[in-house]
């Protein structure tokens, strides 16, 4: 398989979705992912990690390599954690990352992240919750992410995702750049995790 790799084989995703559970709303907060992005319409999210705004100097939102928590992550304290943590054991800077649900039968249409921001960073799924497991598919390759579960997979290929099941689906997804490339993204003075 080129486009998708398991990175990790069972981390017990009940604290997260306990957490996720345990804040009214959390779901209807934050639409900017329905309203704004047409082929992630049908999915919800909470964001935890955003672009850096003060950053953006005239980019595109696609070309921005500056992140931050958001001010709603306050209320997911073992999201952060596990999130910082897997960045720390994988020797990356954690970038943009946000818990997204997609309900049963939904779809995130076919699409390329595109932009100078995804180019240089890996893409992960770490699937919460997902009944009938997670399809999801990059170019001609299809695989069915099982619940704990930690997958890279590459989103600078055409890729969709489809919920079959009969429950929602809930991934933690969010983004990795090796520190290897921190000069060569952030410049001279690279970046301080």
């Amino acid at each position: 398989m080129d486009n998708f790799k398991l990175i990790k084989q069972f981390e017990d995703p009940k604290p997260f979705l306990e957490e996720i559970s345990s804040v009214d709303g959390a779901w209807d907060e934050s639409t900017g992912r329905q309203d704004k992005i047409a082929v992630q319409r049908e999915a919800l999210a909470i964001p935890i990690r955003g672009l850096r705004k003060s950053a953006i100097n005239g980019r595109k939102r696609r070309d921005v390599h500056e992140s931050r928590w958001t001010t709603g992550s306050m209320k997911y304290p073992k999201v952060r954690a596990f999130l910082e943590t897997f960045a720390d054991e994988q020797d990356c800077i954690l970038g943009r990352a946000k818990v997204v649900c997609l309900p049963a039968g939904k779809r995130v249409y076919p699409h390329i992240d595109q932009g100078e921001y995804y180019r240089v960073r890996g893409r992960y799924h770490f699937v919460l919750r997902s009944t009938a497991g997670s399809w999801l598919k990059a170019e001609s390759e299809e695989i069915r992410m099982k619940e704990g579960e930690v997958w890279w997979f590459d989103n600078n290929k055409m890729h969709e995702a489809h919920n079959d099941g009969d429950q929602d689906r809930i991934h933690m997804i969010f983004d990795m750049l090796p520190a290897a490339m921190s000069q060569q993204v952030f410049g001279a003075a690279g970046w301080a995790r």
